[in-house]
């Protein structure tokens, strides 16, 4: 019979090993494409590394642009301080020639105080000798100071001579009279002392 001969196959059969479906593997399958070792960079990689170079470059100029600006700052507060010096030098050079405008109108008045004292006329307790010395107290108090006395050595660089009288003796030249009183303000020389000089005789 032709139906007997055909037997189907039971389903708890089981089969060789190394047999079967080639759906089994022996290993898992890539998952998700991930790129194995040894393959081309990606675009984000690429993009990536272009972000990174691009931050580099920013870091650079941001550093140089800090570095001059720096530089620059410390020029303006190198400048800064000259001219302030500069600006304190000159309001004291200005300040030394306004007072010495102001002693320089003094002086004529100082010369008859002194001209007077010497023929007697500023006798103590008396009105005159009382603004005398008020006057005398105002130019003190103003730094105003007087040079040359006889005895000293003659210095053509702060001494006038108006005369020079040999004298026997003398060593050098020396402050013999003194005409006019020099005076000074500060390192502002006003007036010269004007003075008979003895030098040596021949």
């Amino acid at each position: 019979m032709a139906d007997k001969d055909f037997e189907e196959p039971q389903g708890d059969e089981v089969r060789p090993e190394g047999e079967g479906s080639e759906e089994q593997s022996s290993g898992p399958a890539p998952q998700g494409g991930e790129p194995a070792e040894g393959d081309e960079l990606t675009v984000d990689d690429i993009l990536g590394a272009e972000q990174n170079a691009d931050a580099a470059a920013e870091d650079a100029v941001l550093a140089d642009l800090e570095s001059a600006l720096l530089t620059d700052l410390k020029r303006l507060q190198a400048e800064y301080a000259n001219y302030r010096r500069r600006t304190e030098e000159q309001r004291e050079v200005e300040i030394e020639r306004a007072k010495g405008a102001v002693a320089k109108g003094l002086l004529p008045v100082l010369d008859d105080l002194d001209r007077a004292e010497k023929h007697g006329d500023l006798e103590e307790g008396t009105p005159f000798a009382a603004i005398a010395e008020k006057l005398r107290g105002v130019a003190e108090r103003m730094g105003l100071v007087t040079y040359g006395a006889p005895g000293e050595v003659f210095d053509p660089q702060q001494h006038e001579a108006i005369f020079q009288a040999p004298t026997p003796g003398a060593t050098e030249s020396t402050i013999l009279e003194v005409v006019e009183i020099g005076y000074r303000l500060g390192s502002v020389e006003l007036r010269p002392a004007k003075v008979v000089v003895a030098v040596p005789a021949e």
